[in-house]
């Protein structure tokens, strides 16, 4: 079976949306060579097994699959083609609070230093029609001008990639839990955000954190 292991990857990841996006508006892809695979358009998370998860390759075209690909493939390839990272895994949600921070057109500013699993600040792609390849070549890059694995879309969601599904998933985690510390602070005050230097400094911390 082509892509085998991404396929079985975004099958057991896909769950994980349930808790992050509301009804079926998130979707996730698994890079896997030149190609990737991504969950299936307008399934439930738990609906569809390895067989039918799609394949496409990065010119765009499914090369496997019994199931339609998301109508975000545009983004998943653009971003597999054109992040200087070359991520291993993508994730987008419609989570509300980051999709709060679209709505506002507002980047996140460095208000804990858990943002730098991400970037220096999460920043705001400009808005276009889902599924199209002008929102795709926004994403792309508000990521590099940021620096960032991770961005807002204007009135629409977040995009998060990483190395591996596994982190896209919980960095994605990581992004919404900030946006709601910062929504709430600002409701209340006026947040501090953190100076370059700190954020330095948990970078560095970062690179020996774990086993």
């Amino acid at each position: 079976m082509i892509a085998e292991d991404a396929r079985r990857a975004v099958v057991e990841h896909a769950p994980d949306l349930a808790a992050l996006t509301p009804g079926r508006t998130g979707n996730l892809s698994v890079r896997e060579g030149d190609a990737f695979a991504v969950t299936p358009t307008g399934v439930a998370y738990d609906a569809f097994d390895a067989a039918d998860v799609p394949v496409v390759n990065l010119e765009g075209e499914r090369v496997a699959g019994e199931m339609k690909p998301s109508s975000e493939v545009p983004m998943h390839r653009h971003i597999y083609r054109g992040h200087a990272e070359e991520p291993g895994a993508i994730v987008h949600t419609h989570s509300p609070m980051s999709t709060t921070m679209g709505v506002l057109r507002e980047p996140l500013p460095p208000i804990h230093y858990m943002i730098v699993a991400v970037g220096k600040r999460v920043p705001v792609a400009e808005y276009a029609p889902y599924g199209t390849e002008e929102l795709a070549a926004n994403v792309v890059a508000a990521l590099e001008e940021a620096d960032a694995s991770a961005s807002f879309i204007e009135n629409h969601g977040l995009v998060v990639v990483a190395d591996d599904v596994e982190t896209a998933v919980e960095n994605t985690h990581h992004v919404e839990s900030l946006a709601e510390l910062y929504l709430r602070s600002r409701s209340v005050g006026d947040p501090v955000e953190l100076p370059e230097s700190e954020l330095d400094t948990a970078i560095e911390q970062f690179e020996s954190y774990g086993q």
